[in-house]
This record gives C-alpha cells, sequence and structure tokens, in this order.
C-alpha cells in the first residue's frame, strides 16, 4: 500500500494503472476509520482492480472550529485497517486541498438537496461536503466511488452532483454497517461513555418502530415525529430532527411517493448520532 501526499504522485500513481487498463476505485473518508469504513473499501476492491482511499479532515464542512480541532487523527491506525484493502491512501493538508485560503474557494453547490433536512440544520455544510468531494474526485479521477447508506441525504447529494455535472463515474450506495445491538458504526460513536453506549441503540430501536407504524398503514407524519422525539427525549436523548420524507426527492410525501425515509438525529451527550431508513409504501 503507497501513502501519498501530494498531487504529481497522485497523478503518476493514476496515469500507470490506466495505462495498464485498470478501473479504479475510490473511498473519500475523514480517517478515524471503523469496520463501517472498511466495508467500503471492501465493495471498491470486489468492483474493481485498484482501490485508492483518502483521509483529510475537510474543514469546509465543520460548523465550529472546536468541533474541528476535536476530530481523531488517526492515521497510524487507519492505515493499519487500509493495509490489505487499499493500493494507495491519499493524505492531503488543507493548503494542498485549498492553496487559496477557505475563505476564497471556489464553492460547489447542489441546489435544492444542500438546503433541507440536515442542510437547513447546519448551512453550508453540504457545501463543504459537495467541494471536496468534487475536488478529489478531480484529483483520482475514479471509476466509481462508494459511499455509505447511513448519511443518506449525503449520498442523495453526490449522485445529483455527479448526474449535473456530467461526471464519468459510478456511485454505489453501501448498506450502513451496524454493532450487534443495531446501532450504526461511526466515528462518533467514540465520544460516547460506556453508560451512554448501552444507552445508544434507541435511536435504531425508535426508528424501526416508526418504520413499523408506517408499514402498517400510518400517514400522520407529523403525529410520527412528535412520538418519535418524545420516546427519544424520555430515554435520555436530545431530538435534534426526525424527518419522515420521499425517499427519493427527501421532499414531503405526495400521492406519488413510493417510498419513504426516516431520517433520525438526536444528541446522547456530546455525540451527536444520525440514522435513517427506508420504508416501501
Amino acid at each position: 500500500m503507497q501513502l501519498i501526499d501530494n498531487t504529481e504522485t497522485l497523478r503518476a500513481t493514476i496515469t500507470h494503472w490506466r495505462q495498464q487498463g485498470e478501473r479504479i476505485g475510490f473511498v473519500p473518508t475523514m480517517g478515524n476509520l471503523h469496520q463501517g469504513h472498511v466495508t467500503l473499501v471492501q465493495e471498491a476492491r470486489r468492483r474493481c482492480d485498484r482501490v485508492v482511499v483518502s483521509i483529510f479532515v475537510n474543514p469546509l464542512q465543520f460548523d465550529r472550529a472546536s468541533d474541528l480541532n476535536a476530530y481523531p487523527r488517526t492515521l497510524e491506525q487507519d492505515c493499519a485497517h487500509l493495509n490489505e484493502l487499499a493500493d494507495a491512501v491519499f493524505t492531503p493538508t488543507p493548503t494542498l486541498m485549498y492553496p487559496a485560503g477557505q475563505q476564497q474557494q471556489t464553492r460547489v453547490t447542489v441546489p435544492g438537496i444542500a438546503d433541507v433536512l440536515e442542510g437547513a440544520l447546519r448551512p453550508g455544510h453540504f457545501d463543504g461536503v459537495s467541494t471536496v468531494v468534487c475536488k478529489l474526485f478531480n484529483l483520482v479521477q475514479p471509476d466509481l466511488a462508494c459511499f455509505g447508506e447511513k448519511d443518506y441525504q449525503q449520498l442523495a447529494l453526490i449522485r445529483k452532483m455527479v448526474t449535473d455535472l456530467n461526471m464519468p463515474l459510478e456511485i454505489v450506495g453501501v448498506p450502513t454497517v451496524r454493532a450487534e445491538d443495531g446501532l450504526a458504526l461511526s466515528s462518533r460513536n467514540g465520544y460516547l461513555t460506556p453508560a451512554e453506549r448501552e444507552q445508544a441503540p434507541e435511536l435504531a430501536a425508535t426508528m424501526r418502530w416508526l418504520a413499523e407504524r408506517m408499514a402498517s398503514g400510518e400517514r400522520d407524519v407529523a403525529q410520527l415525529v412528535s412520538d418519535g422525539s418524545a420516546r427519544l427525549n424520555s430515554r435520555g436523548f436530545t431530538t435534534d430532527g426526525i424527518d419522515i420524507v420521499d425517499a427519493d426527492t427527501l421532499l414531503p410525501l405526495t400521492s406519488e411517493s413510493r417510498a419513504v425515509v426516516i431520517l433520525m438525529a438526536a444528541f446522547l451527550g456530546k455525540a451527536r448520532l444520525i440514522d435513517n431508513q427506508v420504508v416501501p409504501l
């Protein structure tokens, strides 16, 4: 596995693989890897001849400097996870990614998807995501890129950006990886205390409870959201948002909606946990 920290070596490596006729897969990450990330890399490996993983803590997608500074940097441990799976790990610096500075950086915006739901709660967050992913796609030039379905809105955003900008690559959504007790794996789970970790599966349990009610025919979204929030708050969470929307458009349900996605976000101690579930209608 090759560790690359500059664009010249990255481009030379990609060019060499291209000359060999090899198919290139890509998994962008912010490091602090867990089994969920490993599953993404395994899927890219299954589909491609070569796999590049990027590790870059992107300052553009953080709301607060304190969160950016506190984000775990675990490069040595991450490389150990990737050693048998990735052909190259790209570790750019903020200066490499944003040579003109973050404030002068050209931004990539995906209208609509970036402004609703999680985007409304965190203005500018998804512009940071789409900008860095677009830049990484330009640098790596993959045939395929894998993203986790746990970040449902992010996956929808990336798919729309790729379609709108006619990018010649395939976006693969990979199902959420969960612990045995149902908790979706996330780097942010590391912020949980042992007691909070025991409580944390209630987020997924509440989501399943709402999904079962919708599958049985309930359609009063406001009541479902109210009930879900009350249940979470009574179990030690602070609900940050429950949205029940069209799974394809992320807009309110209509008579033509074929499936709904339940999007969950709640604080448990210092950790903001998210999850989602699609329910066919």
